[in-house]
């Protein structure tokens, strides 16, 4: 229930076209979201209107147990985008609420045009563009190639229009970019505001259910990096997906979030072209074709979802002349990198706290967990040392407060995948349990032993 300036029977005259708070008078500036000048007077009070309505329509539900209850199995709706099939936990569900949402230029247009086109082929899909007209959608689509005659394609952002056209022409999917744009003709809410997003979500939310349309909509992220809007917004969809990356870096990662038709972190795997995105699944390879890595650099798996990656951590070390010693990090946890100098200065005797340090993940990506604690400590003490790691070789392991080194889960997965590419060799704690030629492996028990591999 929204926040009232009077008491409760009260009649509210105005309202807060940003957060739907309600007053008795007209308010330069809402006391709820602080926005100025976005009262706007209403003609009813609508929780008059709402508890009207209730009483006129409202009507005992049919009740019954689920044993009574039939279900068929859906089939999911392939891409042949497999990265985005992956991400959707096999494909895409009938009757599906999803937001797709990331940084303002990171892609998420080009991957939802290019979605669109290959569902088309064997469903009907309509496309609404809220933010392009056609005609800037038809320069997107000649470049990206996706100018299938089955695809039909609107800009209209009109949400009563929008669910009309949908409820009359009952396409198998509809994708909306963006939500943020979209309007209610009767609200009188400004697109964009926080009512005006739960409204819209509400509604497709309905469209989606009652006629078993699966909806896409693309959505805007704020500054923090959560969806702009409430966070009721996340709650309401099925599934979240975030496109990630750098302006500076090709590499697209499409994360899930919230998925209740699969599992959530899992990622799929893009790279920007200038014909749109293309998938990315043997990302990491090229470290591998490398016969040696610079001193610096190490090469690590790490677990993403069900999706072992091999990605390149690169490190710098270098006397500070700082009376505070910089710590730069890029693609990793900041104090995760900070708490891995901290315990090799306590136990290796290394002047870490007097040296600027500087780590970040090579081609944008951005990795998570402690299984890559070795890998770090590793390419620190490269750096520092200028010696690089055996060659074709990755890291896989924790570091605790002690010193000692731990196993990870599931790394006989990580370690096979790894083998496939052409791994020659493989740092990990002693008591990891994995099942590969002993040949390949070196087992560490503490972080003394690392230091054996920098030989005098």
């Amino acid at each position: 229930m929204r926040k009232q300036s009077q008491g409760k029977g009260a009649k509210q005259n105005y309202q807060c076209t940003g957060c739907s708070y309600q007053s008795l008078k007209w308010l330069g500036r809402c006391p709820d979201c602080k926005e100025w000048d976005s009262f706007t007077q209403l003609s009813s009070s609508p929780l008059s209107s709402v508890s009207g309505r209730a009483h006129s329509q409202g009507a005992p539900v049919q009740l019954r147990p689920l044993s009574q209850v039939t279900t068929e199995k859906q089939k999911r709706m392939l891409t042949k985008l497999n990265e985005w099939d992956r991400v959707m936990g096999g494909g895409i569900v009938p009757g599906a609420f999803m937001i797709l949402t990331g940084d303002p230029g990171i892609g998420k247009s080009t991957l939802l045009l290019q979605v669109a086109n290959q569902l088309s082929d064997q469903h009907k899909v309509i496309y609404f563009s809220s933010e392009e007209s056609l005609e800037q959608v038809k320069l997107r689509s000649q470049r990206l190639g996706c100018m299938n005659e089955q695809l039909l394609f609107s800009d209209k952002a009109d949400l009563e229009q929008i669910i009309a056209t949908a409820q009359e022409t009952k396409p198998d999917v509809v994708i909306i970019d963006s939500i943020q744009n979209c309007y209610s003709s009767g609200s009188g809410v400004i697109p964009g505001s926080i009512a005006q997003l739960r409204e819209a979500a509400f509604l497709l939310m309905r469209l989606a259910k009652e006629n078993t349309i699966s909806i896409i909509v693309s959505g805007h992220i704020t500054k923090s990096g959560n969806i702009a809007g409430p966070k009721t917004l996340e709650h309401m969809v099925d599934a979240v997906f975030y496109l990630q990356g750098e302006d500076r870096w090709q590499t697209r990662v499409l994360r899930a979030v919230k998925n209740r038709f699969g599992t959530i972190n899992e990622i799929g795997l893009f790279s920007m072209e200038s014909d749109g995105l293309r998938e990315a699944g043997n990302i990491g390879q090229e470290f591998l074709e490398v016969a040696q890595q610079p001193p610096g650099s190490a090469l690590i798996s790490s677990l993403e979802g069900s999706r072992p990656l091999i990605v390149q951590l690169q490190a710098l070390t270098v006397a500070s002349k700082l009376t505070m010693p910089q710590r730069v990090v890029s693609g990793i946890d900041h104090k995760q990198v900070v708490l891995i100098s901290a315990i090799l200065e306590k136990y290796l005797k290394i002047r870490f706290s007097m040296q600027d340090i500087f780590v970040k993940v090579s081609g944008g990506l951005r990795i998570q967990g402690s299984g890559s604690d070795l890998g770090i400590a590793c390419a620190l003490l490269s750096s520092y040392f200028q010696k690089p790691l055996p060659p074709k070789s990755i890291i896989l392991g924790e570091i605790n407060l002690t010193g000692q080194i731990a196993s990870t889960n599931r790394a006989q997965v990580q370690i096979e995948d790894a083998c496939k590419r052409g791994v020659q060799k493989i740092i990990v704690a002693h008591s990891q349990k994995i099942d590969v030629p002993n040949s390949s492996l070196i087992r560490l028990k503490s972080i003394y032993d690392v230091l054996s591999l920098f030989p005098e």
